[in-house]
């Protein structure tokens, strides 16, 4: 047999170096496609973790919220039972005003009514005058003391004698 001619050689070479780059892209086309499969598995993997991480957010948002509506609508009360409570203080405030009035009218005339009530005790303890003095001119005085007089009692002859007392 004879020897291939060289440029058949040479093409064989050419042909064994494709087969070679063939068989090379293929192993690297492989591993890229396991390199992407891993890559897409991580991915959905990651999306799932995600939207599994969205959904709790979601869940947790949709709790807060309802958790703080509630407070709104227990604050909302609470506002309306307190509003309600100054509603009613003032109206008793309203209804005491007078009757405050009154009692700081009551304490401004509580010194001039103690020495009253004091000045009517005193009179109190001194007694009745007796018959026996009630027709003496009294020294200082204009004539008889006359008890209940208005002064338009003139022309009456029965006088009752002076009583002092209270009732407090």
């Amino acid at each position: 047999m004879s020897e291939p001619p060289a440029l058949q050689i040479r093409a064989n070479a050419h042909l064994a170096a494709v087969h070679r780059r063939a068989a090379e892209l293929e192993t690297r086309l492989l591993a890229a496609e396991r390199k992407m499969r891993v890559q897409a598995e991580r991915l959905a993997h990651q999306d799932q973790q995600l939207r599994a991480a969205l959904d709790e957010l979601s869940r947790e948002k949709d709790r807060e919220i309802s958790a703080l509506q509630e407070r709104l609508l227990s604050s909302e009360a609470a506002m309306l039972s307190l509003q309600a409570a100054v509603d009613q203080r003032d109206q008793c405030i309203q209804q005491l005003q007078p009757r405050a009035k009154l009692l700081q009218d009551i304490c401004r005339r509580r010194q001039p009514l103690a020495a009253l009530l004091a000045a009517l005790e005193e009179a109190e303890h001194l007694g009745p005058l007796s018959n026996s003095d009630l027709g003496q001119p009294l020294p200082d005085g204009p004539g008889l003391p006359m008890a209940n007089s208005t002064g338009e009692e003139e022309g009456q002859d029965h006088l009752q004698p002076a009583v002092f007392g209270t009732t407090v």
